[in-house]
């Protein structure tokens, strides 16, 4: 079958797309800017990734008529305080396109929805599986509650405050119940939706064996990582403290965070159907959620990530916007030394932020990180989503990927922290030598007195990096 595929650079898109291949189907993946697609997919003989933006109707004509199954995966969450219209808008869109297809089947991924007091994202998600529905085609609709995955953001937020807080006083929200899923059984409903009819105009909850509050979640996270937690929960804190207490202590942003507030004080219990007979899946406990979870981690094998979404961070626009690094009207601090081992440098390089830290004064980093934070920016605390390679659009700490090469020795980063400008680093080896560049083009007189302001740090810290950087171990 050809299958168009939404959301193809998001966390569910990532991993259906080796599953489905795997299958043999071919692709159409939609995306917002090729610069983010890995190679390896935009090479791919069954693979046609096309760039569209669905909340422009205009851009959809790229987008092939002769689609047999698509899958509806996109959502606005974090993006904008105003979702609830851009989810709509884009819904309306391609629904809109698809009636010009010869789409048979839409596949989309909902939130469970059985609360008389829907959260503004559960109530949108509903507001979606209503629009997509048609006549002329069929809608398989899976809602899920919390999924349980390496990367998801659910699973990211539960980890953060679990393994950094010994004691918690935590908001009342708390004691609401849920039904976590893990990712794989996600992926299962999905794929083997495929085609059949016996699920065709139809809508399910999917959902896990265990009925558990989000204390419960994190006291049993903490059993599976060995560790002893205490849980205090207090009726004070109101949904602005929640959603700040989010932000402060996770790798959230505070939109985010808001948004998540507000659905966690909603409980998520799924209705009862025959799906799991109907598709053969046998849904696992959260704790085996978590703990193959971990082995996906430990193997470095994350195949996607919530921080993936340039929405994680400051990006509104495509990648490719900022690739072109400006020479004029900025500040500059460049510097080159001798490569005594180019694939050691180059290794080093790949490997910089995360856990690695940056070679030199990482403390420094950290305290800037930590000031990101309290003035509302992403700080540190996203790392990197895999320790050994990086692809355009990844995060890395406070900086997104804007470019990654090994053959041209060439990386390129772009700031994401709060800053009265835009900045660049750049990292590139040639003729024997490293170019370490830092650009900054200030915005305003407040830019310019950033730029003095940190320039003594600015010789420390990149003089001490790009010495590192170039020395055999």
């Amino acid at each position: 079958m050809r299958i168009l595929l939404t959301g193809a650079t998001g966390y569910i898109g990532k991993r259906l797309i080796p599953i489905l291949l795997e299958m043999g189907h071919s692709l159409v993946c939609c995306v917002r800017d090729k610069q983010r697609v890995p190679e390896e997919i935009i090479a791919h003989d069954r693979i046609d990734v096309i760039e569209v933006d669905f909340l422009n109707l205009r851009s959809l004509y790229r987008i092939p008529t002769d689609i047999d199954v698509a899958y509806y995966l996109i959502h606005s969450m974090s993006s904008s305080m105003k979702f609830e219209k851009l989810e709509s808008d884009c819904a309306v869109h391609f629904k809109t396109y698809m009636l010009k297809t010869k789409v048979k089947q839409v596949i989309y991924l909902s939130g469970i929805v059985n609360d008389q007091q829907l959260s503004k994202h559960l109530q949108s998600r509903k507001n979606v599986e209503n629009i997509l529905a048609s006549k002329s085609y069929a809608l398989t609709t899976f809602r899920a509650g919390i999924i349980v995955g390496s990367g998801s953001a659910s699973f990211e937020i539960i980890r953060d405050l679990t393994e950094k807080l010994p004691i918690m006083v935590a908001p009342k929200w708390i004691k609401t119940k849920s039904q976590p899923i893990a990712i794989r059984n996600v992926l299962e409903y999905l794929t083997k939706a495929i085609g059949n009819e016996k699920v065709q105009n139809q809508s399910y909850d999917i959902f896990g064996p265990d009925t558990l509050t989000y204390k419960d979640m994190m006291l049993q996270f903490a059993e599976v990582r060995k560790l002893k937690r205490t849980i205090i929960s207090v009726p004070v804190m109101t949904p602005k403290l929640s959603s700040y207490w989010l932000y402060f202590i996770t790798t959230t942003s505070y939109k985010l965070a808001k948004n998540l507030v507000d659905s966690m004080k909603v409980e998520v219990i799924g209705k009862q159907s025959n799906i799991n007979e109907i598709l053969d899946i046998q849904p696992m406990s959260y704790k085996e959620a978590v703990q193959k979870a971990f082995i996906k981690i430990e193997q470095n094998s994350v195949v996607s990530s919530w921080k993936d979404s340039l929405i994680s961070g400051r990006f509104r626009e495509k990648i490719s916007r900022y690739i072109k690094v400006p020479e004029y009207g900025c500040f500059k601090d460049i510097k080159r030394r001798k490569v005594i081992d180019e694939q050691q440098t180059i290794d080093k390089i790949w490997a910089i932020g995360g856990t690695n830290g940056w070679y030199y004064a990482t403390y420094l980093w950290k305290i800037r990180g930590y000031l990101d934070k309290m003035f509302g920016g992403i700080g540190l605390r996203r790392g990197r989503r895999d320790q050994k390679t990086l692809n355009a659009g990844d995060p890395l700490d406070f900086w997104r990927v804007l470019y990654a090469n090994k053959e041209e020795k060439r990386l390129l980063l772009f700031a994401e922290m709060r800053l009265p400008g835009e900045a660049w680093l750049e990292f590139k080896i040639e003729n024997d030598q490293l170019l370490q560049r830092a650009i900054f083009r200030p915005k305003g007189i407040w830019g310019r007195l950033y730029w003095y302001a940190v320039l003594p740090f600015h010789g420390f810290i990149f003089n001490g990096m790009i010495n590192k950087l170039v020395k055999k171990d």
